[in-house]
């Protein structure tokens, strides 16, 4: 008995797996497509931005440090595929002040087009045991992982609405998905990402707007080399179980989770979340129908 309902469970994941293409969204094109990478003056969102950028589209940067912004502006242009690309700096922080985060995404937008893509790459980490780490730095995590995301994000969706296309990426962390030791900071700030991630999809969906989260490893880059001076004996042991990898080989599968379908596992999530999915939907139409008999009115 056993037998037979792990082969029917199997037989149905490997149909789901088979008709994904049916229900995945639309490819996005990168060429002529504006794109906006947050933390993206190094590590992965530098990568994420010089992906995207051979591949033909226009790209924002949005960082703090104007200087490493401006070197990393010069290294993503070596990569232009034709002479009509741009590749715009912001100096901004995106986890202090909405009111500023929406006037750059503004003028971002006035001068490269309305935001095709969202990246929220902004992040830092912190490690240690729990009682060694100062509150405020708790309270540092919590702003730039999750509301360094929740920002640029909210500054584009009504664009995307009115739209009605857009993709999102969050980028989380391996640490998003597994409590580690000497992650209490900062794993529940990139577990929160999903959360964000997961609800914001079920409103958006209707609107032909896809939301993807990326859960990299260890990846070398200049935050987890600082990070690695202050990490307990025991982080740095299981850290070391999985190795590192290279920024461009985590930035390419990204960009291709991005734009081009969703996976076994989303694809199986979507089948389970249908029925809510046309609740939203419903109730959508439902409210247009309603705003539309008050106007005849």
């Amino acid at each position: 008995m056993l037998l037979i309902v792990a082969a029917f469970i199997v037989a149905f994941v490997l149909l789901l797996y088979m008709i994904s293409p049916l229900i995945s969204p639309k490819p996005l094109k990168l060429n002529g497509a504006h794109v906006v990478v947050t933390g993206g003056s190094s590590g992965i969102g530098k990568c994420i931005a010089i992906e995207c950028y051979r591949q033909g589209a226009f790209i924002t940067l949005v960082a703090r440090d104007e200087a490493k912004l401006l070197q990393a502006k010069k290294e993503v242009e070596k990569f232009a595929i034709n002479d009509k690309q741009v590749v715009l700096c912001i100096s901004v922080d995106v986890s202090r002040d909405y009111s500023q985060v929406e006037s750059v995404i503004k003028q971002a937008q006035e001068k490269l087009g309305p935001v095709d893509m969202l990246v929220n790459c902004a992040g830092t980490s912190i490690s240690g045991k729990f009682e060694e780490v100062e509150l405020c730095l708790q309270q540092k995590l919590m702003e730039v992982n999750y509301l360094g995301s929740v920002y640029p994000t909210r500054a584009v969706i009504t664009t995307m609405k009115e739209r009605r296309m857009g993709r999102i990426m969050f980028v989380s962390s391996q640490a998003g998905q597994i409590g580690l030791f000497g992650y209490t900071a900062y794993s529940p700030s990139k577990f929160a990402l999903r959360g964000l991630a997961e609800s914001l999809q079920m409103e958006i969906k209707p609107y032909n707007i896809y939301v993807t989260v990326a859960y990299p490893p260890d990846t070398d880059t200049p935050g987890l080399a600082e990070e690695n001076k202050t990490k307990p004996l025991e982080t740095k042991l299981i850290s070391e179980t999985s190795g590192v990898s290279q920024p461009d080989q985590v930035a390419k599968i990204m960009v291709r989770d991005a734009i081009v379908t969703m996976g076994l596992f989303r694809t199986i999530a979507l089948f389970y979340l249908g029925s809510f999915d046309s609740i939203v939907r419903r109730c959508m139409i439902q409210r247009e129908q309603l705003k539309q008999a008050d106007k005849r009115e």
